[in-house]
């Protein structure tokens, strides 16, 4: 390589700093021989004259500047992700966040607290509504009122079978061949499914909880579990974040509360207040239609439904993730119980692995969007009119009831689904190719 006055620079393996001059001695040229494991070695060590030295150079290329910015592909959606992992009834559910860092943010912040005087607590701890969360409260229960009117109409528009001995069900014209039963006698039935009709219920699954009149209040306690309503967890959620139900009534502060102790308050008089005028809701609350009013959609009117519930089922979902960022939801860890309050109920009716342990009370923590609001999940159909292959399982992608039903009544596939349905993997068409799979 020839390298003279007016070449870039380069940096040289051997590590030899050299000054270009006109005269080079012998002495210089054994300092500029090549070194014998190059693969450049073959060529002359020095030839100089006329400023230009002849050197071997050998030039090395980071791999991560060019390989893997060429290589790497990356994408905001996995292109395949595994289904929710199934706990069986002996496992404990994980905590949202591990114990570990709660007690180390739980140090940290009170670290800060120690030296800077005690700041007045704000909304919704305080008692107090939460305003900008109200317009949302309502959005929530209104979308959940939409998505259980809509689902009843596509049910009679798209199949959807339930099995008759266990929770498991299926959208498509026919239910699957998975041996998958695990409802009383599967033995005898080999693991099949004995399908029958669908319901809303068992598409949206129905979680409740305890109506708490006042949310500060004492918590439940076991003899008082049958004297107060339980209602669907969402709408006790709504009503707490600021719905206005007549059917149930609930404790509206306007001071914030006199803390005294850790689990103790006083209310703050109001007395100096005007007195409060009932105000009707905020926004229109819809009602759930009644079965035998329901009647099939037309032909040209199933997709925009389809479209319309599944907007609904995402603004329901995302509404009530963002109340659940102020507004404490409590999930058993052993078993599905839902109570919408800063602390559990004392009730002790937790059936789950070893209640008698724990004396039937259960295991309060941080609740997640999917303990509130849990989607049931079905195997994606890729053609309707094809049925599901047995030896062909592995290929086949999963997604919430809701989604399917809304995808095969013609509605647009979202794109956070896209991975567990695997609608980028291949099914193969016979066996054979299934077995040749790697």
């Amino acid at each position: 390589m020839l390298l003279s006055n007016s070449s870039p620079p380069f940096s040289f393996v051997s590590g030899i700093t050299m000054s270009m001059t006109k005269g080079i001695t012998p002495r210089d040229s054994l300092l500029l021989k090549p070194n014998p494991l190059s693969s450049l070695s073959s060529l002359h060590s020095l030839q100089h004259g006329n400023n230009t030295i002849r050197v071997p150079v050998t030039i090395r290329i980071q791999p991560e500047r060019f390989c893997h910015g060429a290589l790497t592909i990356r994408n905001e959606v996995p292109q395949n992700a595994d289904f929710p992992r199934q706990y069986s009834r002996k496992e404990k559910k994980p905590f949202p966040v591990p114990i570990v860092e709660l007690r180390r943010a739980a140090r940290e912040r009170m670290k800060k607290m120690k030296d800077e005087p005690r700041k007045p607590m704000s909304a919704p701890k305080n008692g107090l509504l939460v305003k900008s969360l109200i317009p949302t409260a309502y959005n929530v229960y209104n979308a959940r009122i939409t998505l259980i009117n809509n689902l009843k109409k596509l049910l009679k528009v798209v199949p959807v079978h339930a099995c008759g001995w266990c929770s498991e069900i299926h959208v498509g014209p026919v239910g699957h061949p998975f041996k998958s039963c695990k409802g009383t006698q599967a033995n005898i039935r080999k693991g099949l499914h004995e399908w029958t009709n669908a319901h809303v219920e068992d598409i949206l699954i129905p979680i409740e909880a305890y109506h708490l009149f006042d949310r500060l209040g004492k918590r439940i306690t076991h003899e008082e579990r049958f004297s107060i309503p339980r209602i669907p967890a969402v709408v006790e959620l709504c009503i707490q974040a600021g719905v206005e139900i007549p059917e149930f009534p609930t404790k509206r502060r306007r001071k914030p509360i006199i803390r005294i102790g850790r689990k103790e308050f006083i209310d703050a008089d109001e007395s100096d207040l005007p007195d409060k005028i009932s105000e009707g809701p905020l926004k229109p609350l819809l009602a759930e239609i009644h079965d035998s009013e329901i009647v099939a959609p037309l032909d040209n009117e199933v997709a925009p439904l389809a479209e319309e519930t599944l907007q609904a089922w995402e603004r329901m979902r995302k509404g009530a993730k963002r109340l659940m960022r102020m507004y404490n939801v409590r999930v058993c860890g052993y078993c599905p119980e839902i109570h919408v309050g800063a602390q559990g109920h004392k009730a002790q009716n937790c059936g789950a692995h070893k209640h008698q342990q724990r004396n039937g009370q259960h295991g309060w923590q941080s609740a997640v969007l999917n303990d509130l609001i849990p989607p049931r999940f079905v195997w994606h159909v890729p053609d309707v009119n094809a049925p599901l292959e047995r030896e062909l399982r592995n290929f086949y992608g999963q997604a919430p009831a809701v989604v399917e039903m809304c995808i095969q009544a013609g509605a647009g596939l979202p794109e956070q689904y896209k991975s567990t349905m695997r609608l980028d993997v291949g099914i193969p068409s016979t066996l054979k190719e299934a077995d040749m799979v790697v």
